[in-house]
């Protein structure tokens, strides 16, 4: 998730604020001191003018940070959990530790975004129908109305990764049974769309609009790149249906004593050999499994005089995947949990062990024909 500044907790989801929203807060302030109020409410004074500027930069900011909580909230009742949202120069993101496993759960998730915007605007044009006798209330009620009406009708452009793109999906998803399917599609047309911002924004900036053309055709480029990774990670997702931990697993660890001290454990075996994990054995038992992650935490001082037994994690208390588990499951486990290895163990015995090294060189040499192939059928 994009690092910020903590906004707090809502529904236990940590808010944040990328630095980079103060400058469209900031732009959002310019633009309605300097043109919008100024042209549409003449009769409010310049001082007027700059603190409605600031108050309606911060309640637009606070728009989308409801669109994105309608996401989290639904999700959140799909028993999806949610790693965070944050808000950045081009929008809000709440990042979710998986994707929906059903078409419905995807549709209902999506759309629940813009359904907050289209209330949203509902609800400032309604105080702006009220208030319009009163400057100082109808100016910051119309532009959010009209605001939260084009965040809601851009976000639902049919094209991934927009919320639109994903109702698609969810549709596409529905009628062809296939995820897959739909997420190429829906990816594709996000692309389509991207180009289509990326061109107009160029011609905006060359009639003379270089500014607003310029920040389209940024966002149609970053829509493009974002399209094009999930159109990637779905040819990656197909190739590597059907693949488990044991195809892919390191079954052939080495094997020390437990009463091996940290300090010999580096010297004849980490650095000459360049392992990092090792078996911990007592007789005819496996006890534990020691790791270089557990060795690096403890100062070096301390190495001669503890032994690997002393560090190691117990096979009771190891947290793994067992061999036939998909090789998709683990590897998000691996990415929610942020770990890069993973023990692999069968009847409480521990069989081998799953690094990302492994499963990157897996993709690289075993599934590029598969890949194409997923691709072009």
């Amino acid at each position: 998730m994009i690092k910020g500044f903590s906004l707090g907790r809502i529904w236990k989801v940590p808010i944040q604020l990328h630095s980079s929203w103060f400058v469209i807060i900031a732009l959002v302030t310019w633009g309605l001191a300097t043109g919008y109020f100024p042209a549409a409410y003449p009769t409010l004074n310049t001082l007027a003018i700059w603190l409605l500027g600031g108050l309606t930069a911060l309640l637009f900011a606070a728009s989308v940070l409801l669109h994105e909580l309608g996401h989290v909230a639904v999700a959140l009742r799909e028993k999806i959990p949610v790693k965070g949202v944050t808000l950045f120069m081009f929008g809000g993101m709440a990042q979710m530790e998986r994707e929906p496993q059903t078409p419905g759960s995807e549709f209902r998730i999506a759309i629940a975004g813009p359904l907050v915007s289209f209330s949203l605007a509902g609800f400032f044009g309604l105080l702006w129908a009220l208030d319009q006798a009163i400057p100082w209330l109808a100016a910051p009620s119309e532009y959010l109305m009209r605001i939260n009406l084009i965040l809601a009708i851009f976000n639902l452009v049919p094209g991934f990764p927009l919320d639109g793109g994903r109702v698609l999906r969810a549709v596409i998803w529905q009628i062809t049974r296939s995820r897959f399917k739909a997420t190429r599609i829906a990816s594709l047309t996000g692309q389509l769309f991207a180009m289509g911002f990326i061109g107009f924004g160029i011609l905006t900036a060359i009639t003379g609009n270089i500014f607003n053309g310029l920040w389209m055709a940024m966002v149609g480029w970053l829509l493009k790149n974002a399209a094009t990774t999930v159109y990637q990670q779905a040819g990656i997702e197909q190739s590597l249906s059907g693949v488990t931990v044991s195809q892919v697993m390191d079954n052939q660890m080495v094997e020390i004593n437990g009463l091996t001290s940290i300090q010999q454990l580096v010297n004849e075996h980490i650095l000459p050999d360049r392992q990092q994990q090792f078996l911990v054995r007592d007789g005819d038992k496996v006890d534990g499994l020691v790791m270089l992650e557990n060795i690096v935490s403890i100062p070096q001082r301390q190495w001669p005089y503890l032994t690997v037994r002393q560090v190691m994690a117990s096979i009771d208390h190891l947290d793994g995947v067992d061999p036939t588990t998909e090789l998709l499951t683990a590897i998000h486990k691996m990415e929610t949990e942020n770990r890069s290895v993973l023990p692999v163990l069968q009847n409480h015995h521990l069989v081998g062990i799953l690094r990302k090294d492994q499963i990157i060189r897996f993709l690289n040499l075993g599934l590029d024909t598969g890949m194409r192939n997923s691709f072009q059928g």
